[in-house]
C-alpha cells in the first residue's frame, strides 16, 4: 500500500526487536522501519523524521504515549498513512487484563492525524473486551477474524500451594535441560525464588521492572540463548518473546485474571510441541490480591473482583480446564475429555444436578432484576449478608432453599450452567445472569444432568515475610517414618546425651528425629532441612546422626526421596535482622522493643524464634542487668538436668511458683543458645 503504516504498541522493549527483524527481511534499507518512543535521542528522532518525510518508511512503531505528543501529531499529519495497526488491543478495555488509559485516546488521535483503515490485534479478548475494542475505535462494522483459543499441545494443572518451592525444584529436576518461565506477583518473591533455584543447582535468573535496563536485557538474552534454564519473573517478562521451545510455565502465585493467565501460559510450547502449565493456588493468595485492590476507585475494584472471581472459579473447578478456559473467551469445546488437563486425567466425582439446576433457574426467573453468581448462590445457601438484606432477598421464598449446600457449591452449579448454555452471562453488564432459551426448555422438561463436584483447597503455605527459616514453627509433628530407624536414632540420642551430661531433647527433639526417619539425610546440609535443626545444631550434634543414617540407607538399599535435598535460604525479616544487630551491640531489650514499637513479650517471642532456628545469641549483658545470679543458676540447672523438652508450659508448671515467666524465658534463651545450639 502507498504510504506509512502506524503500528501502536505498548511495549518499548519490543519495538527495537520488531524493527530489527523487519530490516533483516529488506537488507540494506535501514529506513524501511522505525520506532518512535522516549528512548530515542534528539538526533535519532531527526533521522526518523527525515526518512518519514522522504517516504522511505513503510512501518512506524509508536507507543501510545508518544502518539499524544503535539510534535509527533504534527509530523504524522505531513505524511501519507496507509493504515493504523493497534497491537495488544485488549489494553483499550477496562475489562482487559492490562488496561492502559492512553489506549482509549487512539480514536481521537486518528481523527486528528487523518483517517485510514484500522486493524486491532490481540491474543486475549473476551466477548466483552472485543465489543469494547470495536466501540472505542469506532469500527463497529469491522469484520472480526477470530481463530480458536485452543492450544491443544498445552497441559493445564492447578496444584494446592503446599511447599511450592520444594515442588517446583522437584519438577525442574525431573525435566532437565527444558526451558521454563516462573511467574510471581512480587519482585521480592522473584528475587528469593531465583536465588533458591540457583543454590539448588538450577540455572535461573530474575526479571522484573525493578532491575536496571541492562540487567533485564542481559537476563532475557541469557534465557533466549539457553545460557540459563529458567527465568523467574513478574508479568513484565515475556510479552512477545521469540522463544518457541519454552517447555513449562509455572505460576507461583495465582494470576489476577483469566486473560493474564491465558497470555502467560501461552508462552509455552509455541513450536506446537509439549508445554506444561502449572499454577499454585491457595485462598490466602486471593485474600492478598483483594487487599491490593483497596484504595483503588470503586469501579476498578468492582472489575478487579469480577476478574478475580473468574480466576478462582477456574482454579477450583473439577471440570475440564480447557472447556472452562475456551468458554470464558466465548468458544465451545465439545470433546467430553481433553486428555491434557489435571481434571480430565484424574476425574472428580459426578452427581445428577438436575434438581439443583432447576432451583437456580427458578430463582433467576422469580427476581425482577438480574444478579451475579455470588448473590444468587448466597440466597440459595441462606447466607444473610448486607447485600442480600438490602434487596430483602432474605425474605424471598427460595432463601435457604439449598441450605444443605454452601455458597461455593451453588457457585459451582451456576458456572456449569453457563458452560452448558442453560444460563447466559450478559456481556455489557459483565456478570449479571439470565436464563437462556435452552435453560427454559430444561426447566420445563428436565433430564439427568451430570455435574462435577469442586475441589477443596487448603489455605496455603504461609510464606509471610517474617517467617523464620527452620524456626520455632518447627512443631508441625512428624509420624509415618521408618520406625526401625527412628528407634535407632532415639538410642543414639540417649547415648550421646549421657556422654555429654545433657537431657536427650537438647540434642534433637522428637519432631527432628521423625523427620530424619522420613527423609534419610546423609549430610549435614541435608540435616538442616529437618524440623527444628538449624546450622549450629547440625554442626554441633549432627555428625553421628547422619553417619548412622548413611550406614542404614546403604545396608538396607533404601531409595531416598529425590525431592528432599533442597537447600534453603535463611529468610530473616527486617525485624529479626535489627534484633540480632542490636543484641550484638548490647542494647537494652527495652530500647530494642521501643524502636520497633513492640511489647516486651513479642520481642521475647522473636528472639526465641531466632534461637530456635539454631542461631547463637549472647544475651548475658541483659541478664546481668535484670536477674540475680542465683535465679539464673537455678533455672539454667533445671533446664539442664530435669526438663524433658524446651516447652515453656512445662517450665512454668515446674518453676512458676518461684519465678516470673519473663525470667524463665530469658534463661531458656540463654540455655538454648549456649547448650542446644
Amino acid at each position: 500500500m502507498d504510504g506509512t503504516a502506524i503500528v501502536i504498541s505498548p511495549l518499548i522493549a519490543l519495538m527495537k526487536n520488531q524493527v530489527d527483524a523487519i530490516r533483516g527481511f529488506v537488507s540494506g534499507d535501514e529506513g524501511i522501519a522505525h520506532f518512535l518512543n522516549s528512548s530515542l535521542s534528539r538526533q535519532q528522532i531527526d533521522g526518523v523524521r527525515s526518512d518519514l518525510l522522504a517516504g522511505r518508511t513503510k512501518l512506524l512503531y509508536v507507543a501510545p504515549e508518544s502518539l499524544t505528543k503535539e510534535e509527533n501529531v504534527a509530523l504524522l499529519k505531513e505524511i501519507r498513512i496507509s493504515f493504523y495497526a493497534v497491537d495488544e488491543a485488549h489494553c483499550i478495555s477496562e475489562w482487559g487484563h492490562d488496561f492502559r488509559p492512553e489506549y482509549r485516546r487512539i480514536r481521537s488521535l486518528i481523527n486528528e492525524i487523518g483517517n485510514a483503515p484500522v486493524i486491532a490485534l490481540t491474543a486475549t479478548a473476551t466477548e466483552k473486551v472485543q465489543s469494547d475494542i470495536l466501540k472505542n475505535l469506532g469500527i463497529q462494522d469491522a469484520r472480526v477474524f477470530r481463530s480458536s483459543f485452543n492450544r491443544p499441545n498445552l497441559y493445564y494443572e492447578v496444584r494446592d500451594k503446599e511447599e511450592p518451592e520444594k515442588d517446583i525444584i522437584r519438577f525442574i529436576r525431573q525435566n532437565p535441560g527444558k526451558s521454563g518461565i516462573i511467574y510471581c506477583l512480587s519482585r521480592k518473591k522473584v528475587e528469593e525464588l531465583a536465588q533458591l533455584l540457583a543454590i539448588n543447582g538450577i540455572a535461573a535468573l530474575p526479571y522484573h521492572a525493578g532491575l536496571d535496563a541492562k540487567t533485564r536485557a542481559d537476563n532475557q538474552d541469557k534465557f533466549l540463548m539457553e545460557e540459563i534454564q529458567v527465568i523467574v519473573a513478574t508479568i513484565a517478562f515475556g510479552m512477545g518473546i521469540d522463544k518457541p521451545d519454552v517447555r513449562f510455565v509455572i505460576h507461583y502465585d495465582i494470576p489476577k485474571s483469566i486473560e493474564g493467565y491465558y497470555q502467560e501460559t501461552g508462552r509455552a510450547g509455541r513450536d506446537g510441541r509439549e508445554g506444561t502449565c502449572i499454577t499454585y493456588y491457595s485462598y490466602k493468595d486471593i485474600r492478598k490480591l483483594e487487599k491490593f485492590m483497596q484504595g483503588k476507585p470503586v469501579s476498578e475494584q468492582e472489575i478487579g473482583r469480577q476478574l478475580l472471581g473468574e480466576t478462582m472459579a477456574y482454579a477450583e473447578t473439577s471440570q475440564c480446564r480447557r472447556k472452562l478456559l475456551l468458554n470464558y473467551f466465548g468458544e465451545d469445546y465439545t470433546e467430553p475429555n481433553c486428555g491434557a488437563c489435571d481434571n480430565c486425567l484424574h476425574p472428580k466425582p459426578r452427581f445428577d444436578g438436575q434438581k439443583e439446576m432447576r432451583l437456580v433457574i427458578e430463582l433467576i426467573g422469580t427476581l425482577r432484576e438480574h444478579f451475579k453468581a455470588e448473590h444468587l448462590a448466597g440466597i440459595l445457601a441462606g447466607e444473610s449478608n448486607a447485600l442480600i438484606k438490602s434487596y430483602k432477598h432474605d425474605q424471598h421464598p427460595l432463601f435457604g432453599a439449598g441450605s444443605d449446600h454452601d455458597v461455593k457449591f451453588w457457585i459451582t452449579v451456576i458456572h456449569q450452567g453457563i458452560i452448558l448454555h442453560l444460563l447466559d452471562k450478559e456481556i455489557e453488564t459483565y456478570g449479571l445472569l439470565s436464563v437462556s432459551p435452552a435453560g427454559m426448555d430444561f426447566f420445563v422438561d428436565p433430564h439427568p444432568l451430570m455435574l462435577v463436584e469442586d475441589r477443596k483447597f487448603s489455605d496455603g503455605a504461609d510464606d509471610d515475610d517474617d517467617e523464620e527459616e527452620g524456626g520455632a514453627a518447627a512443631a508441625k509433628g512428624g509420624g509415618g517414618g521408618d520406625q526401625v530407624l527412628l528407634a535407632m536414632l532415639k538410642d543414639l540420642r540417649k547415648d550421646l546425651a549421657r556422654k555429654r551430661g545433657l537431657q536427650p531433647w537438647i540434642l534433637f527433639g522428637d519432631p527432628s528425629l521423625e523427620d530424619m526417619s522420613i527423609l534419610y539425610p546423609i549430610t549435614l546440609a541435608e540435616l538442616k532441612n529437618c524440623q527444628g535443626v538449624g546450622e549450629g545444631k547440625a554442626r554441633k550434634f549432627g555428625k553421628e546422626f547422619v553417619e548412622l543414617i548413611a550406614r542404614y540407607v546403604e545396608e538396607n538399599e533404601i531409595e531416598r526421596p529425590d525431592d528432599f535435598v533442597v537447600k534453603t535460604i535463611a529468610s530473616r525479616s527486617a525485624n529479626k535482622v535489627f534484633i540480632i544487630q542490636s543484641i550484638d551491640r548490647q542494647l537494652p531489650f527495652e530500647d530494642i522493643a521501643a524502636a520497633k514499637g513492640m511489647e516486651m513479650s513479642d520481642l521475647y517471642t522473636e528472639i526465641e524464634s531466632i534461637v530456635a532456628s539454631g542461631m547463637v545469641l549472647n544475651i548475658d549483658y541483659y541478664i546481668r542487668q535484670t536477674l540475680d545470679e542465683d535465679v539464673v543458676d537455678e533455672i539454667y540447672d533445671w533446664f539442664k538436668t530435669e526438663a524433658t523438652s524446651d516447652s515453656l508450659e512445662e517450665a512454668m508448671a515446674a518453676l512458676g511458683g518461684d519465678y516470673e515467666e519473663d525470667e524463665i524465658r530469658l534463661v531458656r534463651i540463654k540455655f538454648l543458645s549456649e547448650v542446644a545450639n
